[in-house]
C-alpha cells in the first residue's frame, strides 16, 4: 500500500487494520524516508520512531474522529499537497519537514469535545489558553513537548530548534476553524492580486497553513467510501459532546443534538460554508487534476448527502440557516465535520 501512498484514493481505514492500528507510526516514518529527510538532516531512525510512537500514543483512540487515524489520513492528504507542481518545485526540505510534522501532530491530545464545551465546563486549557484557538494551541504545546523529549533535533542549533517550534505552531494555530474565514480572505486576496511569489519563505508558509488547513477538512473530497465513513465518526463525536451537554443540563452545542440533527444535514451545510470556498480557492491556487478530482469528489458527495436527506422525511431543511447563522464564536472549534 506505501507505494501508492501519493494516491488521492489511498484507504488509510484499510492501511490502519495491515498495520495493527499503527498508521500514524508507518505511514509518516515512509514519508519521513521518501521525502530524503532522514539523510538531509540526519536523523537517528531510532529517535524518529520513538517520536512518531509517542505521538501516535497521544491521540485518543477512544475519539471516534479526533484520533491517529485521522492525522494519518491528514498527513498523507498534506503528502498529495507537497507533491503538486507549484510546491514541489519551491519547497525546501526544511519546509517538508515541518508540514509533515505539524500534520501528523495538529490535533495531538484531542479531548474528543470542541472549545465552547472546554470554555463552558471552565477546563483547565481554555484558562491556560485565555478561551483562543484553545485547542490548536494545546496540541502545538503537546507536540513541542514530545519533539523535545524525543531529542530527535537535538543536534540542531538551539536557534533552528526555535524556529523549528514557532513555525510548527503557525501551521498547527491555522487549522483553527474558527479563524477560516481570516485565512481565507487572505488567500483569495492573493490570488486576486497574483502575488504570491513561492520563492519568499513567507509566502510559502502561507501556502503550507493553506495546504495544511484543506488537509484537515478534505474528508468530502475523498471516494464516497471513505468521505462517508468520516463523515459518521465526526457526526458520532458531537453527538457525544452533545449527551454530555444535556446530562449536565450545559445547553447542546450546534450541531450535537442527536434528536434535531442528522449526518446528511450536517455535511450539507459543512460542504456549502467551509469546504466549497477553501477547495475553490486552492483549485485556483493549484489547478491541477488532483484539485479537479477533489472539486469531482466534493459536489458528488454533496449530491448524495443531499439525496440521503430527501429521504429523511419530515427532516428540517433549514441546515444552511444554522451555517450561516454560526458566527466564529460559536462555529465548533475543530468540527472537522468531514
Amino acid at each position: 500500500m506505501l507505494e501508492k501512498v501519493g494516491n488521492w484514493n489511498f484507504d488509510i481505514f484499510l492501511f490502519d487494520r495491515l498495520t495493527n492500528g499503527n498508521s500514524l507510526v508507518s505511514l509518516t516514518f515512509h514519508l519521513f524516508n521518501l521525502h530524503g529527510l532522514i539523510e538531509h538532516f540526519q536523523l537517528d531512525t531510532m529517535k524518529l520512531r520513538r517520536f512518531l510512537v509517542m505521538v501516535q500514543e497521544d491521540y485518543h483512540s477512544q475519539n471516534p474522529y479526533h484520533n491517529a487515524v485521522h492525522a494519518a489520513d491528514v498527513t498523507q492528504a498534506m503528502h498529495c499537497y507537497l507533491k503538486e507542481p507549484k510546491l514541489s518545485k519551491s519547497l525546501t526540505p526544511w519546509d517538508v519537514l515541518l508540514s509533515l510534522i505539524a500534520a501528523a501532530t495538529h490535533d495531538l491530545d484531542h479531548p474528543g469535545v470542541n472549545q465552547p464545551f472546554l470554555i463552558k465546563t471552565n477546563h483547565y486549557l481554555a484558562t491556560l489558553y485565555k478561551n483562543t484557538s484553545v485547542l490548536e494551541n494545546h496540541h502545538w504545546r503537546s507536540a513541542v513537548g514530545l519533539l523535545r523529549e524525543s531529542g530527535l533535533f537535538a543536534h540542531m542549533s538551539l536557534e533552528n530548534r526555535q524556529l523549528m517550534e514557532s513555525q510548527i505552531g503557525d501551521l498547527i494555530l491555522a487549522t483553527d476553524i474558527s479563524q477560516q474565514n481570516e485565512y481565507l480572505s487572505m488567500f483569495r486576496s492573493h490570488l486576486d492580486r497574483g502575488d504570491l511569489c513561492l520563492e519568499n519563505a513567507n509566502h510559502r508558509h502561507f501556502i503550507l497553513q493553506m495546504a495544511l488547513k484543506c488537509a484537515d477538512i478534505c474528508n468530502p473530497c475523498r471516494t464516497w467510501e471513505l468521505s462517508k465513513q468520516w463523515s459518521e465518526k465526526v457526526t458520532e463525536e458531537f453527538f457525544h459532546q452533545g449527551d454530555i451537554e444535556k446530562k449536565y443540563h450545559l445547553g447542546v452545542s450546534p450541531l450535537c443534538d442527536r434528536q434535531t440533527e442528522t449526518i446528511a444535514n450536517i455535511q450539507i451545510g459543512f460542504m456549502t460554508y467551509l469546504v466549497e470556498p477553501l477547495f475553490g480557492e486552492w483549485a485556483r491556487f493549484s489547478n491541477t487534476r488532483l484539485s479537479q478530482t477533489m472539486l469531482g469528489h466534493l459536489g458528488l458527495n454533496k449530491a448524495s448527502w443531499k439525496g440521503v436527506q430527501r429521504e429523511q422525511l419530515g427532516s428540517g431543511d433549514d441546515v444552511d440557516a444554522t451555517f450561516e447563522e454560526m458566527d466564529s464564536d460559536i462555529l465548533p472549534q475543530e468540527p472537522r465535520l468531514s
